[in-house]
């Protein structure tokens, strides 16, 4: 672009950017509803449109060049927060992030409900409650959007497993579809206007239309866009378009990414066939260009870019996350922890004055904590914090603290140090590689003296690719070895074969994230052992051509009985045991549901052991989806300290010594036995996924069984809003009272007054509960209407505004086609949890009469 100065403005307006659309070419169209590239969409230099770049993801902005990242706590920990004003300035940062990588469009928030526990992304998502979910996307998307950064809300919709999830149908009703899994997407659109939304991988039977969703016209065309009013870009996700004009007429704008694939290869052929309409890109052509103006892409011709683009977003700072965003995180994570329970009151470990203490710091995840989820989320850190050091830090002068794993948590051993490998052919250091074409013969060969698990960008003409190493295995005693792969491969050890495969893998691979965490077959060894493995190149459309080999060692050392009994002795001799346990990303990742909701390892026979030798013990978990947790009754204080983020040792011993208070609460429920679990797994059965506990997602599966008696199932291990935080409280009194706002519908408001007893000043969060009157139609048995968290001195009290929409207490009539209010007499019931509630208030609905009719 030329550097000489010239006036120019901002291309945004309709008229204009239909003016740009009369100037395209069907090439050009074409080219503009297929991905440039892997992050990127078509630029025109002639009309002033640059490439908009898109980037993963929900924990943070990871950008088309890779680097380093502000690490967030995984969505569900923002959930567990329930605080807006925490996820209005999460949104801010994403904004920062996004123009410090240079990206445009954030692919986030993932506003799916978390409809079953063992859902591989559950961490992504928010809630099983939609309100929940919908309240923290809104401020999160607003306040990134306010910054000039746009956020593309996933993924549009009943798209709540992992298994089989390119292929499966989801089968729900109107009523279901309606007033719980549409419900986040409805509140996004009319309250804050994504600029884009991103189709699911998975079909829906809905609607009378049983079809994929990039070809889901009912719910594309005729609800997201006409009903709604959507004006933003519907984009597939990655790899997701599976045909040519079926995906045109159901309402796909962009396919991704490009610039192959379905629409890469074939739109054009279909539109000179007449298969399809030139005509019936111009909307999706639009959309683009509204997207492109909206994130300062689109600037007049020969003009100063920087001078056009949204003033926030005009620049990119490449330099590192700052102090402030790292304080941010800090206390994000810090707040999200839940105190499940606190009998001994041992948070927090210390106060002022307090004297030094002997803490053994036990656990695998004190040792090595389970930061992120796996996935395509996934982002390389600005910097890590650790328990250990942090907490040793923060503990008062003089203090001891013991750092054990005690317990195994992951399969896999720890990376192959290539320090200690030698080629074998030459004797230099390192690993050979040997590039292999389809009929076995050598297209390259070289020696390398690192080696991340991963061979990027291999030739496309590469079909294998054969790795060698001598490993001297110095240390006395039994070492194992292993290579992680997928795809055909063959791994020998000393000539004898440890793990062989032959089924050949392509993007299939990526989508099932089967890449990124593929676990090893071991073999052990001494003294020295010649490794060799010869592993695919996976060929994968839209993702190029990779392979994948962790190369795994694990050296001589105590054995599994020995760790665990060091971690009991450390226990017993400290004054108090801290132990983080908890998932992996062996286990805890996009792309594959969990077959149980068990602990990985020997985790939960540490715990018992160690309570048992110090009753002075707080357990930490370290996980983004539930987990059973056997010995629950048994421990004095349990915290759930979700997929914290880079900010993981600093936010745990803020919360342990009493610097911020663990303020979270569930935002989903905590079984006590799996056999409970309401959705105990989304697998399809010839290809279908039936939603057959309609509108009852999560805590209201509970609460109706519970409703129907004791013998219907056991109470959860801990409800769906349940957290203690560091105080106690009373709650005194409520009223309920419409308002009207100009030609705004009313609002009903609930005035909660509470008061903190104890001897700290604390944060609640005023949870609202609605009961449907009886006889209609049938609904939950309670169900959130609203929330609000409220900051009260030690020993006082404060009347907290909680805001209960309209749509609270309506149904979706089918008949119809709209929304209306079952009359009757409602209850509002307020608590601190679903299970937990203090007050009620009636509101009566008189048939015909619109709820608030009359307020002033």
């Amino acid at each position: 672009m030329s550097s000489q100065a010239v006036t120019t403005q901002a291309v945004a307006t309709e008229p204009e950017l239909l003016r740009l659309l009369s100037e395209l070419s069907v090439e050009e169209k074409v080219s503009l509803v297929v991905g440039a590239s892997m992050w990127t969409t078509t630029a025109v230099p002639r009309l002033g449109l640059e490439p908009v770049v898109m980037s993963d993801g929900p924990v943070g902005v990871r950008g088309p060049e890779g680097g380093t990242s502000a690490m967030f706590p995984a969505p569900s920990a923002l959930a567990a927060t329930w605080d807006l004003e925490l996820a209005r300035r999460a949104g801010v940062l994403f904004a920062a992030e996004a123009r410090r990588h240079g990206v445009d469009v954030v692919l986030a928030p993932q506003v799916n409900l978390q409809r079953t526990p063992v859902g591989g992304r559950h961490f992504e998502c928010y809630s099983e409650d939609p309100h929940l979910t919908a309240e923290i996307a809104v401020a999160l998307v607003g306040a990134a959007q306010e910054q000039g950064v746009g956020m593309c809300v996933k993924h549009y919709v009943a798209n709540d497993s992992e298994t089989e999830r390119t292929r499966y149908l989801a089968r729900l009703d109107e009523r279901t579809l309606r007033e719980a899994y549409l419900a986040p997407f409805e509140r996004l659109v009319r309250d804050v206007n994504p600029w884009s939304v991103m189709g699911a991988y998975n079909g829906a039977d809905t609607q009378g239309v049983a079809a994929p969703l990039l070809e889901h016209r009912p719910l594309v065309v005729d609800l997201l866009k006409a009903e709604w009013g959507y004006d933003g870009l519907f984009v597939s996700d990655w790899v997701a378009t599976q045909s040519v004009a079926p995906a045109v007429r159901g309402g796909l704008d962009l396919q991704m990414p490009g610039p192959d694939g379905a629409w890469g290869d074939g739109l054009l052929e279909a539109i000179r066939s007449g298969e399809v309409d030139a005509s019936e890109l111009d909307d999706k052509v639009l959309r683009l260009l509204r997207l492109a103006g909206r994130t300062g892409r689109l600037v007049v011709p020969g003009g100063d870019r920087a001078a056009a683009a949204h003033p926030l977003h005009a620049v990119t700072d490449p330099a590192p996350a700052t102090a402030a965003s790292s304080e941010l995180l800090r206390e994000l994570a810090a707040r999200s922890v839940v105190v499940l329970k606190d009998d001994a009151g041992l948070v927090p470990l210390v106060s002022d004055g307090a004297r030094p203490l002997r803490v053994a710091l036990l656990g695998p995840a004190a040792v090595e904590p389970f930061f992120q989820g796996g996935g395509s989320s996934f982002v390389q850190p600005d910097h890590l914090t650790y328990p250990a050091d942090e907490l040793r830090a923060a503990l008062p002068q003089g203090s001891e603290l013991t750092l054990l794993a005690g317990a195994r948590a992951l399969h896999n051993p720890p990376e192959l140090d290539l320090g200690r490998c030698a080629d074998p052919v030459t004797g230099e250091p390192g690993l050979r590689v040997t590039v292999l074409a389809a009929d076995g013969s050598t297209l390259e060969e070289h020696t390398v003296t690192e080696w991340s698990g991963w061979l990027e960008d291999a030739r496309p003409d590469a079909d294998a690719v054969r790795l060698r190493a001598t490993v001297r295995l110095d240390e006395p005693g039994t070492h194992e070895l292993g290579v992680g792969t997928v795809g055909i491969h063959r791994v020998l050890l000393d000539g004898a074969e440890v793990a062989t495969g032959s089924t050949r893998v392509t993007e299939d691979v990526v989508l099932s994230s089967g890449h990124n965490h593929p676990i090893a077959a071991l073999a052990e060894a001494s003294g020295a052992a010649d490794l060799d493995a010869t592993v695919q190149v996976v060929h994968a459309v839209g993702y190029g051509h990779f392979v994948r080999a962790a190369l795994v060692h694990r050296l001589p050392g105590p054995s599994a009985d020995d760790e665990l009994a060091a971690a009991v002795e450390a226990a017993a001799a400290a004054d108090v045991a801290v132990v983080l346990i908890g998932t992996t990303a062996e286990v805890e990742s996009e792309g594959y549901d969990r077959p149980d909701l068990d602990l990985p390892g020997n985790q939960d026979e540490l715990v018992r052991r160690v309570v048992a030798a110090n009753p002075r013990t707080v357990v930490v978990v370290n996980a983004g989806a539930p987990v059973l947790l056997p010995w629950l009754a048994d421990v004095p204080t349990v915290l759930w300290g979700w997929l914290p983020g880079q900010e993981a040792g600093t936010a745990l011993a803020d919360v342990l010594t009493g610097v911020t208070e663990p303020s979270g609460r569930l935002p989903w429920t905590l079984p006590a036995r799996f056999e409970d679990v309401p959705v105990p797994h989304a697998r399809p059965v010839d290809g279908v996924v039936d939603y057959t506990e309609g509108t009852d997602v999560g805590y209201r599966a509970w609460e109706r069984r519970l409703a129907a008696g004791a013998d219907a199932a056991p109470a959860p291990a801990a409800p769906f809003g349940h957290g203690l935080g560091w105080t106690s409280w009373e709650y005194e009194d409520a009223v309920l009272a419409w308002g009207q706002s100009h030609d705004a519908p009313a609002t009903l408001t609930a005035y909660v007054t509470v008061r903190n007893t104890g001897p700290r000043a604390g944060r609640e969060v005023v949870q609202v509960y609605v009961e449907a009157p009886e006889g209609g139609p049938s609904r939950p048995v309670r169900w959130l209407g609203g929330f609000a968290v409220a900051d009260v001195p030690a020993m006082g009290s404060a009347t907290v505004r909680v805001p209960v929409p309209t749509r609270a207490l309506q149904v979706w009539d089918p008949q119809t086609q709209g929304w209306t209010t079952p009359p009757g007499t409602y209850r509002l019931r307020t608590g601190r949890s679903v299970a937990d509630l203090r007050l009620t208030n009636e509101l009566t609905v008189r048939p015909g009469e619109e709820p608030g009719a009359g307020a002033k």
